[in-house]
């Protein structure tokens, strides 16, 4: 199976829903709307000529310049009979960052996606039990968006020749 196979396939099922399909590594990568993650997941996981029925990766990205679409919920799906893998994106707001869970597709989105939620605050929607993991639950913040500086410009008691600078 090609990338450029599953590309006509995407296509002739969503249409121009599905945005910036393109190759790097050889793994083919595209964007959807955030209102059909799961009717792509669905469509990839049971068509019988794609069959992505491994779910590899969930993680997130924060793009903090871009207005309306800071955080991209990102799909890592491998067909193991191929040994096909592909790449999806989806984007939402930092302030409605609401996106449908597939833990009912994947029983391994469960932890991922509570992972994901930890790590960049991605509310998935119907997740059986949305929890911190790796976090404590008094935290208030995600700490992998880029919403802080990395270091605290005000101090005066560093002093940068120390620290090779």
């Amino acid at each position: 199976m090609t990338n450029e196979q599953i590309q006509s396939r995407l296509i002739e099922k969503f249409g121009e829903a599905l945005t910036n399909f393109e190759e790097s590594y050889g793994m083919l990568s595209f964007h959807a709307p955030k209102e059909l993650n799961l009717k792509v997941l669905q469509f990839l996981y049971d068509d019988e000529t794609l069959q992505f029925r491994f779910l590899t990766d969930i993680t997130a990205v924060h793009y903090p310049d871009q207005v309306g679409a800071e955080l991209a919920v990102v799909y890592h799906l491998q067909n193991l009979t191929t040994r096909t893998r592909l790449r999806f994106k989806i984007f939402t707001s930092v302030a409605s960052p609401q996106v449908f869970t597939a833990t009912r597709l994947y029983a391994s989105a469960n932890w991922m996606e509570r992972e994901t939620y930890d790590f960049f605050g991605i509310d998935f929607v119907g997740h059986p039990n949305l929890i911190r993991i790796l976090n404590v639950d008094e935290m208030d913040y995600f700490p992998l968006r880029k919403e802080f500086p990395l270091e605290d410009q005000t101090r005066v008691d560093k002093d940068d020749d120390m620290f090779g600078r």
